[in-house]
C-alpha cells in the first residue's frame, strides 16, 4: 500500500492538503528520507500518515507547510521565513544562549512575537 492509499483510508474521507503533499514525499522517497529532511522520525511520519500521531499536529503541519509547501510567515528579525524555520528559532529561543549575536538576535524577537507569546512566551 502507498503512502497515499495509507493517508486516504486514515483520513477519509479526504485528507488535509498537507498530509496529501507528506504523503506524496514518502512516495517518491521514502519515510525515513522525508523525516530526516523534517527533523522528525520516520515513526512520527507513520503515526501521521495513518492517523494515529498523538503528539502536536499543528507543529508537524507547519514543519510540513515549510519544507514542502514553501509556506512561510514574517519575522520580525528576518523578514519571510519558513514556517519549519520559524519553528526551529523558536525552538532555540526557548532558552537563552549567548553564543552569537544572531542568537541573542532571535531570542529576543521570537519571544516578543505573536507566535511566540500564542506558545506562552513573552
Amino acid at each position: 500500500m502507498s503512502a497515499r492509499d495509507t493517508a486516504y483510508a486514515a483520513w477519509a474521507p479526504v485528507p488535509p492538503d498537507w498530509i496529501v503533499v507528506l504523503a506524496q514525499a514518502c512516495d517518491n522517497a521514502s519515510q525515513a528520507q522525508v523525516a530526516t529532511e523534517l527533523g522528525r522520525s520516520a515513526s512520527l511520519v507513520n503515526q501521521v500518515l495513518k492517523g494515529r500521531y498523538k503528539g502536536d499536529l499543528s507543529a508537524v503541519e507547519a514543519r510540513v507547510r515549510g519544507v514542502f509547501m514553501d509556506a512561510t510567515r514574517a519575522c520580525p528579525a528576518l523578514g519571510r521565513i519558513k514556517l519549519n524555520e520559524c519553528q526551529d528559532w523558536r525552538d532555540k529561543a526557548r532558552r537563552f544562549t549567548n553564543t552569537n549575536g544572531q542568537r541573542v538576535r532571535m531570542f529576543r524577537a521570537c519571544n516578543a512575537c505573536a507566535v511566540g507569546r500564542k506558545e506562552g512566551r513573552g
